[in-house]
């Protein structure tokens, strides 16, 4: 009798766990209210504020207890401790690294996909999950030109959309570890930095990085490319894969893709793309022309949650074989023979890394029904334009400007009269816009040079944002020159 008054005290305390009706109900009104104040006030709302003691003291003011804290004691915290500090990316005015913003529409999907709980791993668990997360990837294939037996996978981001890339290519080409060294991998030095993480965590990082040449617009020397690819192989090395980028971090730049595709195809190299951050540019058909080969690839990254402005947490991964990919990845076990050949569609957890597998896929289908595209088309194409719109006023102001935005990235940099280190004024410069706090800018650096970055890509920045940031950079280029007059 003891054993089961002990197991009735237990079930009473572990029923606290599943919050009753009413309960549910004022959480989500309060949860709501919060979300909806927070967004309705984002124009009063700095987009930077490097103040992180306050924040910090907030939460480190609440260590877990074993009793319950109140709901709206929490709410303020995360306020004070989360939403007050540190880079705003749902602002308008974030113009640094790439933002995305979370359309509102995403947290409504994520809200369900949580409160269902449903597993979006295996066909067999859920049908239903799955096939949505498939359709939402043949969408992508299909905008990029892949065939309908094309597939792929919906990762947290470009890191693991690009890790299951390579993972898939060293696999399809049947790289031995011995045989890594031997191996060449093609890119720029303009690539994203996790190509070059995926390739370590996928084991290539022994393989040679032949990092090639590029134009004046930061663009792959295709001619160089042929070139390395020709000597590596009279050298007895083996050509293996080349990444080539459509949209690059630091200037928005793409990559010849087509002629990349003649010399991949008539080498035997596996070719993947980086476009995370612009292959949803292809929704304009202004713009498709730019991507001509992609679909000649063999795969692309490209992350929902930035050029479809959902919440981060949202890469796709494309393949054009997915008998390659699912021979990557697939892997069982006894607990698991239920699963096996039980649907139509492919398991996402056969297909990545991934076996515990949320459902994801509902942050993007919902936005895509609710909404439709038309409207992600005509906010693509307004964030180029706000781009080459600064980019004509940042030259009007006297700033040296890098290539002309290919996309919705922009660099510049200020040149001093008189005053050799142009580095160090313009790192004030962007010192000066981030205290100032209104809009946010990031920085980088090219051959060894300073530059300042303009990333157009908040579903919130329109032409109001754009010109509070021209007016900033003018004040701060303003009293930078005093500052140093008087010095």
């Amino acid at each position: 009798m003891h054993f089961l008054e002990e197991l009735e005290a237990l079930e009473v305390e572990a029923r606290k766990l599943e919050a009753p009706p009413a309960e549910r109900r004022t959480m989500t009104r309060d949860v709501g209210t919060y979300a909806d104040t927070f967004i309705s006030s984002l124009s009063e709302k700095k987009t930077y504020s490097p103040d992180t003691l306050p924040a910090l003291k907030a939460l480190d003011a609440l260590p877990f207890q074993e009793g319950p804290r109140d709901l709206g004691s929490l709410l303020n915290a995360m306020d004070t401790g989360i939403n007050s500090t540190g880079i705003n990316p749902a602002s308008g005015g974030h113009f640094g690294y790439v933002p995305g913003g979370g359309i509102f529409h995403a947290a409504l999907g994520d809200y369900l996909a949580a409160a269902t709980n449903r597993y979006a791993g295996i066909f067999f668990a859920n049908p239903g999950a799955v096939r949505i997360e498939n359709t939402l990837i043949r969408w992508m294939c299909n905008m990029v030109g892949y065939p309908e037996s094309a597939l792929g996978n919906l990762a947290s981001g470009g890191s693991i959309a690009n890790l299951i890339a390579i993972t898939t290519a060293r696999e399809y080409h049947g790289i031995k570890a011995a045989e890594i060294p031997n191996n060449v991998i093609y890119l720029t030095a303009q690539v994203h930095h996790c190509v070059q993480k995926a390739l370590r965590i996928a084991g290539m990082g022994e393989a040679v990085l032949r990092y090639i040449p590029m134009d004046g617009n930061y663009r792959m020397d295709t001619r160089a490319l042929q070139t390395s690819v020709s000597a590596d192989r009279a050298a007895g090395l083996r050509p293996f894969m080349v990444a080539a980028s459509a949209g690059t971090t630091d200037t928005g730049a793409i990559d010849p893709l087509d002629t990349i595709a003649d010399i991949a195809q008539a080498e035997g190299l596996w070719y993947h793309i980086d476009a995370a951050y612009g292959g949803f540019f292809m929704l304009s058909e202004t713009l498709r022309p730019k991507f001509k080969g992609i679909e000649r690839s063999d795969s692309i990254a490209i992350d929902p949650h930035k050029g479809l402005f959902l919440p981060y947490g949202l890469g796709a991964i494309l393949v054009r074989n997915l008998e390659a990919q699912f021979n990557a990845h697939f892997y069982t076990a006894n607990y698991l023979q239920d699963t096996l050949n039980a649907g139509a569609e492919p398991s996402p957890a056969d297909l990545s890394p991934e076996l515990t597998k949320h459902f994801r896929g509902l942050r993007m289908w919902l936005p895509l029904q609710l909404i439709g595209l038309a409207p992600f088309r005509a906010a693509i194409m307004e964030k180029v334009l706000l781009c080459r719109y600064a980019y004509g006023r940042l030259r009007e102001m006297g700033f040296e400007t890098g290539p002309f935005p290919e996309l919705s990235i922009a660099i510049f940099r200020y040149l001093p009269p008189g005053q050799e280190d142009a580095d160090a004024f313009n790192e004030q410069l962007v010192r000066y816009v981030q205290d100032d706090g209104r809009v946010f800018l990031s920085s980088t650096r090219i051959e060894g040079s300073y530059w300042i970055r303009l990333a157009v890509l908040s579903f919130r920045s329109h032409r109001q944002e754009v010109d509070l940031c021209l007016s900033i950079l003018e004040n701060g280029l303003r009293h930078l020159l005093a500052t140093s007059a008087l010095a």
